[in-house]
Order: structure tokens, then sequence, then C-alpha cells
């Protein structure tokens, strides 16, 4: 694969990244009992054939199964990190018998990097995310000095923020040692504010949600109609979100007139957007894992289709959010 600058580091990835949350069996099947051993061997399976087919990049969080995802990611890598590079996110879940149990000090913060670092099996993480979106902005400042001292001790490389705030992003831009966003941005979620802050600092755009939790893998229609004990059954009551899939039916041909498949033209859409953008997709066995990594054959989609799909969205009254 060609590689992409990781924001004003010097670390260059894969023009994708793969998420590790549904490897951890967390997701909307309740089948995956995540102390299954199998499943953690087939995981470490289809990361490690993902880094022979050029993966560089990969991203998980401390909360992903209860950190079962970054031990996944530990065994799988685990002499073969030359040239590979992991994200890993703190923060999300609440500090128990804590006054404020959303309150991230010092202490807590370093604490949680040192159990990272535990799991994934390494003396230093290469990119440390703040997964709380919505963390406190007048705190912002705190948690850069927090960040920038486990820089300083050797124990994080980079960080950045987990957040689709363009304010809040803003704000960690300005710490020596930030180097990405992590947004939401897929074909229905636009973000042009915060890709235009990438650009103006020089931050890697990285890319939740690429595929809008299946909607922009064509698998889904109008009409689906899935199983009542399947939690995204009830997506399918609401009008907004059968809008959504009308719309998504209509761009599919453009999506795919190259001879992508859907999932890999939703990616293309993502690339085509900007060259700072890194969709990081999830995938659950190696034949979804093998359709992803293939997707960049075709890299961007071109800019009369960009445009097309743009004018249906639009015409289909979806603004950019």
């Amino acid at each position: 694969m060609e590689c992409r600058k990781l924001g004003r580091s010097s670390l260059k990835v894969s023009p994708m990244g793969l998420g590790t949350a549904r490897l951890a069996g967390m997701g909307w099947r309740d089948d995956l009992d995540p102390q299954d051993s199998s499943l953690k061997r087939d995981a470490v399976w289809q990361i490690q054939a993902a880094v022979d087919l050029g993966v560089t990049f990969f991203d998980t969080a401390d909360n992903y199964g209860q950190g079962l995802s970054e031990r996944i990611l530990g065994e799988a890598l685990r002499g073969c990190r030359d040239g590979i590079v992991v994200a890993t996110k703190f923060g999300e879940d609440p500090i128990p018998d804590q006054e404020d149990p959303w309150y991230l000090d010092a202490g807590t913060v370093e604490r949680k990097c040192e159990a990272s670092l535990r799991r994934l099996g390494v003396k230093c993480i290469d990119l440390y995310l703040l997964h709380r979106r919505d963390y406190p902005l007048e705190r912002a400042p705190e948690m850069l000095e927090v960040l920038e001292d486990l820089v300083s001790v050797g124990k994080i490389r980079y960080y950045g923020w987990s957040t689709d705030d363009v304010e809040r992003a803003r704000i960690f831009a300005g710490g020596e040692h930030c180097i990405a966003i992590e947004h939401r941005l897929n074909v229905f979620n636009d973000n042009a504010a915060m890709l235009d802050l990438c650009r103006e600092q020089d931050l890697a755009s990285l890319n939740r949600v690429p595929l809008l939790m299946g909607v922009l893998t064509g698998r889904w229609s109008t009409e689906t109609k899935l199983e009542d004990d399947d939690p995204r059954a009830q997506w399918f009551e609401h009008g907004e979100f059968l809008r959504v899939l009308a719309c998504a039916q209509q761009i599919e041909p453009y999506l795919t007139s190259d001879g992508r498949s859907y999932v890999q033209g939703a990616l293309g859409w993502i690339w085509a957007r900007s060259p700072l953008t890194i969709p990081l997709p999830g995938f659950r066995n190696m034949e979804q894992m093998r359709a992803l990594v293939q997707a960049w054959q075709f890299g961007p989609l071109s800019l009369d289709v960009m445009q097309a799909i743009a004018e249906r969205v639009e015409r289909a009254g979806f603004a950019e959010s």
C-alpha cells in the first residue's frame, strides 16, 4: 500500500487503519463470548494477516472488551512491530468511587496508560487518544499538560482527541505532540470544518464509523427485515433511518461505478475528501478484513463521482453534520 503521513509527526501509515472493537466481542451479536479462546485466536490470525497484506495502523481502546482488544493486538503484533503504529484510547468509562466519576486527573491518566502498556506489551504507546468526546473545554489545557508529561517520560510518543467538536480539537491542536483528531466521517456525516482544521494544523484525520454502522455496505435496503432479537431491527422503525437507507440505495451506482464493492466505494469517498484522512473500519472475520484492505487498489473516488454523490445526498435533505 501507499502511505499517508500521520499528521505533523514523522510516522507514515497505511491509508486505512483497522478498528478492533468488534474483535473483542463488541457489537450487535450476543453470541460472542469475550472469554472464548477461539475468538481471541481467530482475531490474532486476522490481525497478522492484515499486516501481511500491508496494514500498518490499528486503532483500539482500553474499554474495548474490558481490555481484550488491546491484549489481542499485543499478542498479534509481538515480534513484528517494525513499521506498525497502534493508537489506543482512554477515558470513556467513568472512574468508580470518585467524587466526579468523569474527572481524569494526572494520576488516573497515568494508571490507565500503564495498564494499556501492559496489555499491549510495549514500553511506549504510539498514539494516545482522549476518548471523551464531550470532555469539558475548561479542563482541556490541564489534559494537554498531562499528556505532554507522558511524552516527556517516554510512555507515549504522540496524542490526540477522539471528538467531533472542532473547538475542542483546536485546543488540542496547540499541543506540541498532538498529531491527530479522530472524528466521524462518512458519506452522510461530512465535517468540512474539522478537515479544514486538520489541514491548517497538519493533523491526521482519523475517521470513525466510516461505513455508518452498516448503512454504507449495500447489504441493507428499506425492505430489509432483521430478526426480532437483533437490536438493530428497531432502527428500521424510524423514518429518518429509512430515509438514509433510501438515499444510500440511490448513490450505490456511483460508489460501485468502477468495479468497487459498495464498502470499497464508501472508503474511496473518504480518501477523496482529503489526503489527511485515514478511515478506521471495523471487521469481524477474515473475509471482511480482506475486502476492506482490497479497497485501496481503487484509491479515492474521482471528482465527478464525488460531485454526483454530493448532489444526491444534498437533494435528499442531508446537510453536513
